[in-house]
């Protein structure tokens, strides 16, 4: 077992010893695809700039391309940016150099954190206190259009601060408003209250409902950020939530923070029109244009006539999920307006019954372009038709959009619909930016630290406990050789603080041998053989090494549950060096102990 464990951890850490590439993996967006035609067109863009490609490969959809430095990789980004088009995302990464009987086995080294690759961190803050106001003036807006439907006559509606105010003349009206209020807003809370001549209800969120507004808030945001750093251009962005209204954006590799906020600044919205079918496609393509349409394309560049007028954007919904038409079984989307939104959406449907309506996305991007042999960034406005249904009957604050052919476009649509435009503000808190260089620094200043601490614990040992202090030197290389093995299959990032911890590993490992063989130095004195001794030392010293190693391993559990991620590097490290140490300490030494003094005839023992 011990061998087998010794062998396969050899195998999983050794791809940690190959160089890795400069690379770039380029993906394919919307209804383009990988092919031999995309490797021809990125083999031109690199033949314009004079870039020989160490290599070139197509692997789960996407088109791998190796360079034979930093500077290629950078130099080449642009070039086949403009070549490709806006279907095509490359992305800068680094790929492993390995051998295909290593890849066939599946073996893949660690991930490098962004302090020791290199890259951008950002903290951003989630105004939820803004979320909860906007919720605030969404129902104040729905509570208006209820009132007025109901034909209830109230004095004034107005917002302060979380709570929404309606006030009365006479407490007959108050209390159906109530009433009425309550059946249709479940989740809000009413609370009567007399002002002298005026008559108010005071409508305020639910525990419940500030809880569910805070977190819609938090993971729009989240999709709305992702859905723009993909635009970067970055492999593995670490996009994830930290806390009850953090965000943490880590972007290996990159070095533009200015860039990075223009992309989470940027806008991005919807818009529904009614479809102009009393014009030709035609003839507004060879350019007549009706004067109250615009032309417009679909994402497969079919040409679409559009009415000007807006009905609603984006900023007007509230919610937006996928799902199945319960009627016909086909794949929907189902969307939630506010207030105004949902007025302007059934006097609009409810005059165009049976008529098309598109939802039209808005995104301003940043498109690379060859100008003059050079490639040139260039700020565009894109506007696309993402779906068109047909209107089937009015509807206002709910409905579904039909006519999507999956089930994946669905859940694609109500993404685009939910992350069009952040749910609320935000603000960078926190950045950091780490440069190549640095990084690699760290990388060398922490190898050499594990190097020198495994040394000189090593020495230590050898000169101490003699042939059971090799033994010991043995089981500590072998313990980190299967540290790095389980974080590569887990494909765990390593980050500084990592390192942090397993050099601590490292002075911690020989803690248990330490135990065991002065407990077998007790027993040579106490006049007890050789074998005899050996196997108390290990079966005395066994509750003493899992008591200590069980209370370190409670702490790193303590640090990765409530830390940040540094810590939780460092937590993870640990907790599996403890693992690996006990298992490395007490039956491969044992092993190994067995092997040379087992089965024999011993007088003295060199410890």
């Amino acid at each position: 077992m011990v061998l087998l464990v010794v062998l396969l951890g050899g195998l999983f850490a050794l791809p940690n010893l190959f160089d890795q590439d400069p690379s770039m993996e380029i993906s394919a967006q919307r209804d383009a695809v990988i092919d031999q035609t995309t490797e021809s067109r990125v083999q031109q863009a690199l033949d314009k700039v004079g870039i020989t490609a160490k290599g070139m490969a197509q692997k789960n959809g996407k088109l791998l391309v190796r360079f034979l430095s930093s500077e290629d990789q950078l130099k080449a980004m642009d070039q086949i940016a403009a070549e490709l088009g806006e279907n095509y995302t490359p992305a800068l990464t680094l790929s492993p150099d390995l051998p295909d009987w290593l890849v066939g086995l599946g073996a893949e080294p660690m991930y490098l954190g962004l302090d020791l690759r290199g890259g951008i961190h950002v903290l951003i803050d989630v105004d939820m206190e803004a979320a909860i106001e906007q919720a605030a003036e969404r129902y104040s807006s729905d509570i208006r259009t209820l009132l007025r439907e109901n034909k209830l006559r109230y004095i004034r509606i107005s917002r302060e601060n979380e709570q929404v105010v309606v006030k009365f003349n006479n407490p007959e009206k108050r209390d159906q408003a109530s009433d009425l209020i309550g059946n249709e807003f479940r989740s809000l809370n009413l609370e009567s209250v007399d002002e002298g001549d005026a008559f108010l209800v005071l409508v305020s969120l639910s525990p419940v409902e500030r809880q569910e507004v805070q977190k819609f808030a938090l993971q729009q945001n989240i999709t709305t950020l992702r859905n723009r750093v993909n635009a970067l251009g970055i492999a593995e962005p670490l996009i994830q939530q930290q806390g009850i209204r953090r965000i943490v954006v880590q972007l290996p590799g990159a070095q533009d923070p200015a860039k990075l906020k223009e992309i989470l600044g940027a806008t991005a919205t919807l818009e529904y029109r009614l479809a102009d079918t009393e014009h030709s496609v035609e003839d507004a393509v060879n350019g007549r244009i009706p004067p109250g349409s615009n032309l417009y394309h679909e994402r497969d560049g079919q040409p679409v006539l559009l009415k000007k007028r807006v009905i609603v954007t984006g900023n007007q919904i509230v919610d937006a999920s996928s799902g199945l038409d319960q009627q016909t079984g086909q794949p929907a989307v189902f969307v939630s307006l506010d207030g105004v939104g949902a007025k302007r959406m059934r006097r609009m449907t409810n005059e165009n019954v049976g008529k098309p309506m598109a939802v039209v996305f808005i995104e301003n991007r940043t498109t690379t372009r060859i100008v003059d042999g050079e490639p040139v960034k260039v700020k565009k406005r894109v506007e696309e038709v993402i779906s068109i249904a047909t209107i089937r009957e009015p509807f206002g604050r709910r409905f579904q959009t039909t006519g999507l052919d999956t089930t994946e476009e669905a859940r694609d649509l109500a993404l685009l619909l939910r992350a069009g435009a952040l749910a609320a503000p935000i603000e960078i808190v926190e950045e950091r930016t780490i440069g190549p260089s640095l990084g690699q620094d760290s990388i060398d200043q922490g190898f050499k630290s594990v190097m020198i601490g495994l040394a000189l614990v090593m020495v230590f040992m050898a000169i101490y406990y003699r042939i059971f202090g090799l033994v010991a030197d043995m089981a500590l290389v072998m313990n980190l050789v299967l540290i790095v093995a389980i974080l590569s299959m887990l494909q765990a990032t390593l980050t500084l603080p990592g390192i942090a911890g397993i050099v601590l590993t490292v002075g911690m490992a020989v803690d248990a041998n330490v135990l065991i063989f002065q407990r077998i130095r007790e027993e040579i004195a106490n006049g007890n053989s050789p074998q005899t001794s050996i196997q108390a030392g290990y079966e005395k010293a066994f509750s003493t090494i899992i008591d200590a190693n069980i209370t370190t391993l409670i702490a790193a559990v303590v640090l990765f549950s409530f830390g940040t991620g540094p810590i939780k590097g460092f937590a993870v490290t640990l907790a599996i060096g403890i693992c690996t140490s006990m298992f490395t300490a007490i039956i491969g030494t044992r092993a190994v102990i067995n092997l040379i003094y087992g089965r024999k005839r011993v007088k003295a023992l060199a410890i």
